[in-house]
């Protein structure tokens, strides 16, 4: 059995289906809150549907209802994608951050722990590089300067993880997620918003001037990833000195991996994929970058290509284009 939280969120719902297409028993929880448009979440668990699949209406926050899960079910894999999401939203509302990332993932720990889960799966994500600048960003890097609360909980998701695996012996695996993007997606993401006010006729908001660039990565490259780490379980590495500290593994069973394409693209560049598959150009009002914002991403992912044998690599252009034909149908434009 695998318990997969966030199910109803992006990520989670296409993970959902990959899983039950390869024949496994999910059992998804996502507490279904307010952040966006409810009713897109409850249509994803619509989209999963599946005689292996079992959805709670579960918040992680509550410790007693998720601990009777797990002992009602006894998951022997975690793959943990559940989180209070948005960088721009943390500056609105950081004890939304600090209940959900921070208490909430020590509940799922805890769970893991007590419960015998044989192994954990969890969402980091690439803001927590935060202030850095070398490129591209390694997991070999020090990341000790979030500039985000969003960001610095999930630095402190990866620290907790290594205690326990230090502690317990919980093989725990974090992903470092680059700007995804695809069918399904979140309403707050760069590429929805820009295709509903595109196809509205209202101006789209590009900030820091349009001098950014993201490394975009397509919901499906995740995917494969994530499921080729499940066959990946981390193992202590013998080699691993502590004068000389590798921070994405451990002498416990401890890893960090990027999950990104791996070719960053400047933003007016992803703006230009949108209005070719859309045939519209967009009215444009230019603003400063947003506190909490980067300038820049892109992914070193040769621990993920070592490991796995997997590397990302949709382009953006069929990738826009995927998720503008589900916007269409989904929305009826």
């Amino acid at each position: 059995m695998i318990l997969l939280t966030g199910a109803a969120g992006f990520i989670g719902a296409h993970l959902a289906k990959r899983l039950l297409s390869k024949d496994h028993n999910v059992l998804g929880i996502d507490n279904l809150n307010s952040y966006y448009d409810v009713q897109l979440k409850e249509d994803r668990l619509d989209w999963i549907q599946h005689p292996n699949f079992t959805f709670e209406q579960v918040d992680r926050v509550d410790k007693n209802r998720l601990d009777a899960l797990f002992k009602k079910h006894q998951p022997s894999l975690v793959i943990d994608l559940a989180a209070q999401a948005g960088v721009r939203y943390s500056l609105e509302n950081p004890q939304a951050y600090v209940d959900s990332n921070i208490t909430g993932f020590l509940n799922i720990l805890e769970a893991c722990r007590h419960y015998k889960a044989e192994q954990l799966i969890y969402a980091s994500s690439s803001s927590v590089y935060g202030a850095n600048t070398k490129m591209p960003f390694s997991v070999k890097d020090n990341v000790d300067h979030p500039v985000s609360l969003y960001a610095a909980t999930k630095k402190a998701n990866e620290l907790m993880a290594h205690t326990y695996s230090h502690l317990y012996s919980l093989p725990t695996t974090g992903l470092r997620f680059f700007t995804v993007y695809g069918p399904w997606g979140r309403p707050d993401m760069a590429l929805f918003t820009f295709t509903k006010s595109i196809l509205e006729g209202k101006p789209i908001q590009v900030f820091n001037q349009g001098s950014m660039m993201r490394d975009f990565t397509y919901i499906d490259d995740i995917v494969e990833g994530i499921v080729r780490l499940i066959k990946t379980k981390p193992s202590p590495d013998p080699e691993w000195k502590g004068e000389t500290p590798d921070p994405s593994k451990s002498s416990a069973p401890y890893r960090i991996y990027n999950m990104g394409n791996s070719k960053p693209v400047k933003l007016m560049d992803f703006i230009t994929a949108i209005e070719n598959k859309l045939s519209i150009t967009a009215h444009k009002e230019y603003l400063p970058l947003q506190s909490g914002d980067v300038i820049a991403t892109y992914a070193d992912v040769e621990d993920l290509i070592r490991d796995t044998g997997y590397k990302p690599n949709t382009p953006i252009d069929k990738g826009v284009g995927k998720f503008i034909d589900w916007y269409r149908a989904y929305y009826g434009v």
